[in-house]
């Protein structure tokens, strides 16, 4: 399909959702303060698919070092670029769920986990060993990951696949 049939059918599919939603909310609509990233600061992209990705990759983490909030405080930071800088370690640990004396160094060990897995890439600056991100395509990472034998293909991996067909996602 072609990115003008693409951008055609989106479209399509905006004003049907548009219309749907006035049919059922009709006049409570100019009452409610609806969520859109493209009228209001502050909002990002993610993927449709990051909850079932989530899911993988606690999983590929393995137990005791569950990393899908970590993940999920880079995506909350990130722009279309997929980059990520990354200068208050203290901030992106309590956003990943740690506090206390440790929060930082368990922040760390996520970090790293997420790098092993093949999610990010860094690169050192002022803030350390990972002061700049990239976000690397996790769909792709996963598949590799799974393609690599090390992981049968289980119930997460055919959740992801299910939901990827819903959305118009692909591997690559």
């Amino acid at each position: 399909m072609s990115e003008k049939a693409k951008k055609v059918g989106r479209r399509s599919l905006s004003k049907r959702r548009e219309s749907l939603i006035k049919e059922l909310w009709g006049d409570e609509l100019s009452e409610l303060n609806i969520w859109n990233r493209k009228e209001h600061d502050g909002f990002t992209t993610i993927p449709r698919t990051l909850n079932y990705i989530n899911r993988i990759i606690d999983y590929l983490a393995g137990a005791g070092s569950p990393v899908s909030q970590t993940y999920l405080s880079l995506w909350c930071r990130v722009f279309d670029e997929g980059f990520v800088e990354i200068r208050d370690k203290d901030a992106l640990a309590f956003e990943s769920g740690f506090s206390g004396q440790r929060a930082v160094t368990t922040w760390l060990g996520r970090m790293k986990k997420l790098r092993e897995l093949g999610l990010i890439s860094t690169k050192p600056g002022t803030s350390g060993e990972f002061h700049y991100v990239i976000m690397l395509n996790p769909l792709f990472v996963i598949k590799k990951s799974y393609e690599s034998n090390v992981w049968a293909r289980d119930e997460r991996y055919n959740a992801l696949f299910s939901r990827m067909q819903e959305v118009g996602a692909e591997w690559e």
